[in-house]
């Protein structure tokens, strides 16, 4: 059975595929349908949409993606062909979760005002830092990046909420909600954090009236994705004086341009959709991976199914 990875694996990874019974094809990313690639059966990889005419990949069955996210997915496709799609639910969770709680602290301690301290050689001692300790902290989404971040945040004696689409329990979260409570629930959050998946229902989902509606020394996170936040509204409330602090690892454009507004905040930390990175990432991501084509080749149920209808 043949498969195209336009991920890199090593040596003794692609021997382990290999040994389940595939033939491995490895490409880069911008691979087109050249040579062999159109009778692949399995396509493991994060986009190589722009490139590649998966259309004209006849025997294809199962795409695995190397993301979270499938907004990259062309899938009207997919679903009129029953192409089943796999993500990489899970693999960089733990990174990410560690990220958010950083973050909030960098918000809360006021570290950037420490460094720039630092720069200029300047010894003086701030009061404006703050305790996380007893804030509410809402997570809008509750999936495995929310709930890795939630595990760490036990610790520090807050008060967690999350909104999801039915308010069922999740573990590490005091209270959920569901997504017909967001305008009430987050006017109370001292911290939000965005971590749902970016479908059409929740594209720009955090707008002008909901930022609107959170209060005005909040800190905001966001790591899911940019286009669930209507970022000129934000900018309009960035420049109204609100939030202690905004948080930004994705955007509505990436890379974000050098003229947007965002870049001139002192209170807006950015970082370029780096919060997924480790030094585990690739050992995660090739379990996933291997876990799942072994179970393909054997027929048994794979593990992260992506529901098409829902987009996540």
């Amino acid at each position: 059975m043949k498969a195209v990875s336009t991920v890199y694996f090593n040596e003794e990874q692609t021997k382990k595929i290999e040994g389940l019974g595939y033939g491995l094809i490895m490409k880069d990313e911008n691979l087109n349908n050249s040579g062999s690639i159109n009778d692949a059966e399995i396509l493991i990889c994060y986009n190589p949409f722009d490139t590649l005419d998966i259309s004209k990949m006849r025997r294809l069955k199962l795409i695995q993606l190397t993301s979270i996210g499938i907004d990259q997915v062309p899938l009207d496709w997919i679903i009129e062909k029953g192409i089943i799609l796999t993500n990489n639910k899970g693999g960089y969770s733990i990174p990410m979760g560690e990220w958010i709680v950083l973050k909030m602290l960098e918000i809360y301690k006021n570290s950037r005002e420490f460094y720039i301290q630092r720069q200029n050689k300047k010894w003086e001692m701030r009061k404006d830092v703050y305790e996380l300790c007893s804030k509410k902290i809402l997570f809008i989404g509750t999936g495995s990046i929310a709930k890795e971040a939630a595990k760490r945040l036990s610790g520090f004696q807050t008060t967690i909420w999350g909104i999801n689409t039915t308010a069922r329990k999740i573990h590490y979260f005091d209270e959920c909600y569901k997504m017909d409570d967001l305008n009430l629930v987050v006017q109370k959050a001292d911290v939000v954090v965005i971590t749902i998946p970016y479908t059409n229902e929740t594209h720009h989902i955090i707008n002008d009236k909901v930022l609107g509606l959170m209060k005005e020394d909040a800190v905001f996170i966001n790591v899911s994705r940019g286009s669930i936040v209507d970022e000129m509204a934000l900018v309009n409330h960035l420049n109204r004086g609100y939030f202690m602090g905004v948080a930004l690892d994705v955007f509505e454009e990436e890379p974000l341009p050098v003229n947007s507004e965002l870049w001139d905040f002192d209170r807006v930390l950015i970082s370029p959709h780096n919060s997924w990175m480790s030094e585990m990432r690739n050992e995660r991501r090739f379990n996933i991976v291997y876990e799942n084509m072994k179970r393909y080749i054997k027929n048994i149920e794979l593990l992260n199914i992506v529901d098409l209808n829902k987009g996540y």
